[in-house]
């Protein structure tokens, strides 16, 4: 059974995976902490992305020869399968050491399965240490590799009246600047940015982070048949996907496939419902702005929904003013919180 002293040292391994060098992407973000018996950190690490050195890796070259006879705490199950790196496991098993201590076991098929490796090369193995705290880490990646579509956040801004838009079609701006601040922060914390081409069309968007801070551009995305205009801005970028169908299922595969784990969904009502009617929405951003307009376009279209009984309910996570507007995050599902200051 996992010491306290391990405990410690899971819940340092988590604020290493979570540091904001870290990005989310196809792989997960992991951090690793090489203990003494002691108890004494003696290396430890992250993994900063694709194609970079796995968090074990680099805690145990910080480690070095103190890594023989001692624990590893990792937030990950050791990886058994050779990527664009080298298997974990291999790695613990070299550098020697006597036991590994893993929180969230890897639920990615292709990577699964190196506790027993690690167990039938001696290892002593313990697993699921802290397990529901860890899956914290990792959200929109979890979902992603669990269900072979990327983690679909929702954003809405809407009035208090639900409207998206004035009956002149006019919809610039809804929320205020601050609000709209926030989304290019959200923009930088997904894989992509999707929109419909109804969207593209009526707004010609540019879909990136236009944040002075900015370190990561989010991959636009197109979704729809129509054609749009040549000199759109989404046009002259090379890094736009074009997903020429109205399938969601296809598309959301198709992300997939091309790497994307989570993906920002900007578009307007007709995306938003079919979505939503698809139970395709893992996280839903609502930006109610302090304005009425008693006529427009509705946020959400029919949802074929005729009674209260059948009424669609989500669990608020958090409530926070955002400038002028209120930003709810809401899940259908059990609430994730996003920062890994709520966890640790």
């Amino acid at each position: 059974m996992a010491t306290f002293g391990e405990f410690d040292a899971m819940r340092h391994a988590f604020a290493l995976a979570a540091e904001p060098e870290n990005r989310r992407g196809p792989n997960p973000r992991v951090g690793c902490v090489v203990i003494d018996s002691a108890g004494t950190v003696v290396g430890e690490g992250s993994h900063r992305g694709i194609g970079s050195p796995h968090a074990e890796v680099v805690a145990l070259a910080a480690a070095g020869d103190a890594a023989r006879g001692a624990t590893a705490i990792v937030t990950l199950e050791p990886c058994s399968h050779t990527g664009t790196t080298g298997p974990c496991t291999q790695a613990l098993i070299d550098a020697g050491v006597r036991r590994v201590v893993y929180a969230q076991t890897d639920p990615n098929p292709l990577a699964a399965g190196g506790a027993q490796v690690l167990a039938d090369a001696g290892i002593d193995v313990e697993g699921d240490v802290l397990a529901h705290l860890a899956e914290r880490i990792n959200p929109e990646w979890t979902v992603a590799v669990t269900t072979d579509r990327p983690f679909v956040t929702l954003k809405i801004a809407a009035t208090l009246d639900g409207r998206v838009a004035a009956s002149d079609g006019s919809s610039q701006w809804i929320s205020g600047p601050a609000a709209r601040k926030y989304v290019h922060q959200l923009r930088s914390e997904a894989d992509a940015v999707l929109v419909g081409t109804g969207t593209a069309i009526a707004d010609n968007p540019s879909l990136n982070d236009r944040r002075s801070e900015s370190s990561h551009q989010p991959r636009p995305v197109v979704l729809g048949r129509r054609d749009v205009p040549a000199d759109s801005s989404l046009r002259s970028n090379p890094d736009t996907i074009w997903l020429r169908t109205n399938d969601l299922s296809e598309a959301l595969t198709d992300l997939f496939e091309q790497g994307i784990r989570h993906v920002l969904v900007e578009g307007g009502p007709t995306i938003a419902t079919a979505l939503i009617e698809a139970d395709l929405v893992d996280r839903l951003i609502w930006f109610v702005s302090p304005k009425l307009l008693g006529a427009g376009a509705s946020a959400i279209s029919q949802l074929g929904i005729s009674s209260v009984d059948a009424v669609l309910e989500w669990t608020i996570g958090d409530v926070k003013t955002v400038g002028e507007d209120v930003c709810l995050v809401m899940s259908r599902k059990e609430y994730v919180p996003e920062q890994i200051s709520e966890i640790i």
